[in-house]
């Protein structure tokens, strides 16, 4: 059985000192083991920036695709292969600015991939440009009187377009990281994972004191229900979404591939698709 160890390549990541992304690569790598997987059954897509390397730190299938495009990508290959663990990866940029639309539409389909967006609030790898995620008044070299624009809140986002899975942690509690992902993967339907993942050289507000000052941990309460979804939604409005934890699983709502009809079980990526030559004959005289 593999460990934690057989996820790791002899390729070194070249973040920041202390940049959040490293507990995030180290919790993907944890949760993949502790569910019993092995290097072959998992692939991961990443799109562009600092967060987008993270696909090629990891010992298994991995691809690195253009800004804002992981989703599309991760989807396809699910599809072909349904027997692949399939994550997809990213920042806030990415997921949330470029790539958007493909988040929500990558929600309101319910393919079975999780998507982990590492959220520091800010562009890193192009020198400190306000994000999507940066709040009100947030001073970058784009913003230099301060954003006037405001933050999106992509839990509550999720929520509004049907998620079926949404959890948020903090790349300081591994522990919590390692199990959110965890129960993402082992969610039947496409998981939302929000981490935030402070950036130290560009993001000077959002820092490991602010996140643990301000979080608020749902796993410390006991009378919160993640089945329910207004309890979610409320408990996301009352702390300005700065909460940690599943904050809402539905278990009954179906897969994308549940809902093909004809589906085989057998994955694309096995079946003979060779056509033999009466049919392919016949394919062409249709269009001839």
């Amino acid at each position: 059985m593999a460990t934690f160890k057989d996820f790791r390549n002899k390729v070194k990541p070249n973040w920041c000192p202390g940049c959040g992304d490293f507990s995030v690569l180290a919790a993907m790598q944890r949760a993949f083991a502790n569910l019993g997987l092995e290097p072959h059954d998992v692939a991961v897509v990443s799109g562009i920036g600092c967060s987008g390397r993270i696909s090629g730190y990891v010992n298994a299938y991995g691809l690195h695709g253009v800004h804002g495009r992981a989703l599309p990508i991760a989807q396809g290959l699910k599809l072909a292969n349904r027997d692949l663990t399939v994550v997809a990866a990213g920042g806030d940029g990415d997921g949330f600015a470029i790539g958007m639309g493909h988040t929500v539409h990558s929600i309101r389909r319910n393919v079975d991939i999780t998507y982990i967006v590492m959220d520091n609030q800010v562009y890193g790898l192009t020198k400190g440009q306000t994000s999507p995620r940066s709040e009100m008044g947030f001073k970058t070299k784009s913003t230099p009187s301060g954003s006037i624009e405001s933050a999106i809140h992509p839990m509550e986002m999720a929520l509004t377009v049907g998620a079926g899975f949404v959890a948020q942690s903090v790349s300081s509690d591994l522990k919590q990281l390692t199990h959110v992902i965890e129960e993402g993967i082992k969610h039947k339907g496409f998981s939302l994972i929000n981490v935030y993942s402070p950036c130290v050289t560009y993001n000077k507000v959002n820092t490991y004191d602010w996140f643990k000052e301000n979080l608020v941990n749902l796993d410390n309460d006991e009378n919160y229900d993640a089945s329910n979804r207004s309890m979610a939604m409320q408990k996301l409005m009352e702390h300005h979404g700065l909460v940690t934890g599943i904050i809402y699983q539905n278990k009954e709502r179906k897969s994308y591939e549940e809902m093909i009809k004809g589906f085989k079980e057998e994955p694309l990526a096995k079946q003979d698709l060779m056509l033999d030559r009466e049919h392919f004959d016949k394919l062409v005289a249709e269009f001839a």
